[in-house]
């Protein structure tokens, strides 16, 4: 079309002869007088449809094939090359093309275009759709990729986002949690897929079991929940289209931030500026004014769940327990028995007997143990010397005046000895009894260890607090006489004489 135009420029407005644009621009003379004659471009249009001759007798097979796969789940149905590769087996000796076309033509003809949907309607308060993404942003320097969880209100069509290491159960979980929690109630059911993590077993008749977990998230807020058909992603079409478009509005360019909590600050902010665009289908109002009045018809929000993912597991003799490939310590008294491991989104917790034995910060690493040296430390009562070189102990951070007064103890004979009494001492009377004798000892430089075990002592001894009431008692109104004779008189009354 561009050529056309320039031949068109040249001959119509610059007065320039057919032979001389023929001559410059190696198009012949015919050509040229059939760009000047109509302003668009001559373009082939074939006269009759290409005759299959080798495909006329597998027209009606192919059909049927096509027909076939339009039963079955999107994923499963079976492309152009695969139904040529079927007939060829049957006997079809023509090429791939032929098949090609006319599988695009029943596409075309309706029969599997897959573009005409019903459009869905969904009360105030009535369905909340999810689903995952995976998205690729930096963080702290390293490019990864992280999974996004999208919530999104039918109604109102206010979004939700919350960004995760990985899709466990432990982060739906949790991610149910934060998006109930950002809308400020429980809408009556939520729209999923079918994830092992929420759906454990579909069966022929498309009846759900659903996860002993996830159905206790769901009970616990009182939410219906709603599996889609497989592979019928238009049954939540609405978080299928937001994925797409916060893709492009959100993650691009790629995102680089320090760490996933200060990601999911910044996406908690843009789904808040979100709610400003125009609802798309009440144009004359916003989404956070269509939200608001659907937060009235959302049931009260209650005490969130705690979602957390249990199993058992036994402790290691070296106080370390195994999740997810990192190794997490407990307290040492706990070695050789078995314990429960919550998992939760970001932490960890061990519990026995009904009580929390250990909590840690959740890693995302590899192959790793993460120790708390206090849970060693009655160890070292038999084991002082695994002080120096212990794993647990290497970049132990302990308070200035504690490092200062190990550093001096490690240096004489005996001082690991000394300094494990130490801190036996603060796990009888805790670590800020002890930091403070330390400060006083420091300050003092008296750094020997009785002097600061009186130190301690000064510090937990009760405080006599003086009577607030002064009571009199009797007084002696004659001064007692010293009179040793007054014992001759006790003789004689007991019938012994002196």
């Amino acid at each position: 079309m561009e050529s056309a135009a320039k031949i068109r420029r040249k001959v119509l407005r610059d007065g320039r002869s057919i032979r001389s644009v023929s001559r410059e621009t190696g198009l012949s003379r015919n050509t040229i007088r059939k760009y000047l004659k109509d302003g668009s471009p001559p373009s082939y249009q074939r006269q009759a449809d290409p005759v299959r001759h080798k495909l006329c007798v597998f027209e009606e097979r192919l059909q049927t094939l096509f027909e076939q796969d339009l039963t079955r789940p999107r994923r499963e149905r079976r492309t152009g090359v695969k139904l040529y590769e079927l007939l060829v087996q049957e006997g079809y000796t023509g090429s791939y093309s032929p098949v090609q076309r006319f599988v695009r033509d029943l596409k075309r003809a309706g029969l599997g275009s897959g573009d005409a949907f019903i459009p869905l309607q969904f009360q105030a308060g009535d369905a909340l759709q999810f689903d995952w993404s995976e998205e690729h942003v930096v963080l702290g320097g390293i490019a990864q990729k992280v999974k996004v969880a999208h919530f999104r209100l039918c109604h109102s069509r206010k979004p939700f986002v919350v960004a995760y290491p990985g899709e466990p159960q432990e982060m739906v979980l949790d991610a149910f949690v934060r998006a109930l929690a950002f809308y400020g109630g429980v809408p009556g059911r939520v729209i999923i897929d079918n994830p092992k993590t929420m759906v454990t077993y579909v069966s022929r008749s498309k009846d759900r079991i659903f996860h002993p977990r996830f159905l206790a998230l769901m009970n616990h807020y009182v939410m219906e929940p709603v599996a889609c058909t497989p592979a019928a992603g238009w049954e939540k079409g609405q978080v299928e289209n937001q994925m797409q478009f916060l893709r492009g509005r959100l993650f691009t360019p790629k995102l680089a931030f320090d760490d996933l909590e200060s990601l999911n600050v910044w996406l908690h902010l843009r789904c808040e500026e979100l709610g400003a665009r125009q609802h798309p289908e009440q144009r004359d109002r916003t989404i956070d004014a269509v939200f608001a009045d659907e937060q009235a018809e959302l049931r009260p929000l209650g005490r969130p769940f705690d979602g957390y993912v249990e199993k058992t597991v036994r402790v290691r003799s070296t106080c370390l327990v195994q999740y997810d490939s990192n190794r997490y310590s407990v307290p040492a008294r706990f070695a050789g028995q078995r314990v429960s491991l919550r998992a939760y989104a970001g932490r960890i917790k061990v519990v026995a007997n009904q009580d929390v034995i250990a909590e840690h910060k959740r890693r995302f690493t590899r192959n790793i143990s993460y120790f708390e040296p206090w849970h060693y430390v009655p160890l070292l009562a038999r084991k002082p010397g695994a002080l120096r070189d212990g794993a647990p102990f290497v970049d132990w951070q302990l308070p200035a005046s504690m490092r200062r007064i190990k550093d001096h103890y490690m240096k004489g004979k005996g001082g690991d000895r000394e300094f494990v009494d130490l801190l036996l001492l603060a796990q009888d009377h805790g670590i800020e009894i002890v930091e403070t004798a330390c400060d006083l000892a420091v300050a003092q430089n008296t750094l020997r260890l009785p002097a600061i075990i009186n130190l301690i002592n000064q510090l937990v001894e009760p405080v006599i607090v003086p009577l607030a009431q002064s009571y009199d008692y009797p007084r002696l109104t004659m001064r007692p006489e010293a009179n040793c004779k007054r014992y001759e008189t006790l003789y004689m009354r007991q019938g012994v004489a002196v």
